[in-house]
């Protein structure tokens, strides 16, 4: 009982959600002993989903093994590769396959969303206790999950609230990159780790009109239906963030420039295109920036920023490059005051 007692108090002391992944299949390892725990998230659109590794644990080993956040989908094993992880995620039910090695699968769920399962591989059946046992640990850890999306997403749409967004630049900043490629035919693996991080302000148009002419509520379902599409058109590594009002931000992984100017369109695209209930149509407008190393958040913000109120200024409704406003001479260069360069 007292191993038990400790592994929940190490279980619900982090507030990082990786962390707290690899606590939960470390805690299972040490009073199960079996063969090996993991999770697996479910990620992609529908009909085209992938099992994501969040933490896989083997007896005996130390470290828990994960699939990057930012891995190509691509690589990734498809939903009916797997049928039995199928089953326990879409009935959200306990599955147990017998065998030389048996598999018993649990759902991992919280308040808002079904996440994917967890797998636990053993020599023999877990029996109704141990079961009981790692279901109860689950709805532990849902409650965790549900007082995280408390602390961390906007109650309106859903998304990452703006305390939340500093810590996740940070690390951004810090992470080390590779150097631009010197060949062709690298893996996929290797392509996505010389990505870079861009971060993009997106601003409805005319949004005090919509609030003044249709009423808050009207106003309400647009920012929430902003923040579906938004879903929609970035991938599931994307960071979506509500800042406030009708301001959003996104932290994403691109190649380049055009790559994050492309998906920042798609979303323009998508947003001028949907019919808002009773508003009819609406328009963003889009700033991005490349983050840099050394970059600080409000830095970071105030470039991108920059771009967005030069959009308006252009007839809004655009999505604009900070770097290329000021190389083509219609921003100031944030790194220079006079004719000194600070970095």
């Amino acid at each position: 009982m007292a191993e038990l007692v400790d592994h929940l108090a190490e279980l619900t002391g982090f507030r990082d959600r990786e962390l707290l992944d690899v606590t939960l299949v470390g805690a299972l390892r040490d009073l199960l002993r079996p063969r090996a725990v993991a999770i697996y998230r479910s990620v992609g659109e529908a009909g085209h989903e992938r099992w994501l590794t969040r933490a896989r644990l083997q007896a005996g080993e130390l470290a828990a093994r994960a699939d990057p956040g930012w891995v190509d989908l691509e690589s990734l094993p498809a939903h009916h590769e797997h049928p039995a992880r199928l089953d326990a995620f879409r009935r959200q039910t306990i599955v147990q396959l017998p065998g030389p090695v048996h598999l018993t699968l649990f759902p991992v769920a919280t308040d808002r969303e079904s996440l994917g399962v967890m797998e636990v591989e053993s020599d023999s059946a877990l029996d109704e206790r141990d079961q009981r046992l790692v279901m109860s640990i689950l709805r532990i850890y849902r409650n965790f999950q549900g007082l995280l999306d408390y602390s961390e997403r906007d109650t309106l749409t859903g998304l990452l609230n703006r305390k939340t967004f500093d810590e996740s630049f940070m690390k951004a900043v810090a992470e080390p990159m590779l150097p631009p490629p010197d060949g062709e035919g690298e893996d996929r693996r290797t392509a996505a780790q010389r990505c870079r991080y861009w971060m993009g302000v997106i601003d409805i148009d005319h949004f005090k009109r919509v609030n003044d002419t249709y009423g808050h509520l009207i106003g309400d379902e647009v920012l929430l239906l902003l923040a579906r599409l938004m879903r929609a058109s970035f991938r599931f590594d994307d960071r979506l963030y509500r800042f406030g009002g009708e301001e959003f931000v996104v932290l994403m992984r691109c190649t380049d420039a055009p790559a994050a100017a492309l998906a920042f369109e798609r979303l323009r695209f998508h947003v001028e295109r949907h019919v808002f209930p009773q508003v009819g149509h609406i328009t963003v407008s889009i700033g991005f920036t490349e983050l840099k190393r050394g970059d600080t958040p409000s830095g970071a913000f105030e470039r991108a920023d920059k771009a967005v109120y030069f959009a308006k200024g252009q007839g809004r409704n655009q999505v604009r490059h900070h770097a290329e406003l000021v190389a083509s001479g219609h921003l100031e260069d944030d790194a220079k005051v006079g004719d000194v360069e600070l970095f």
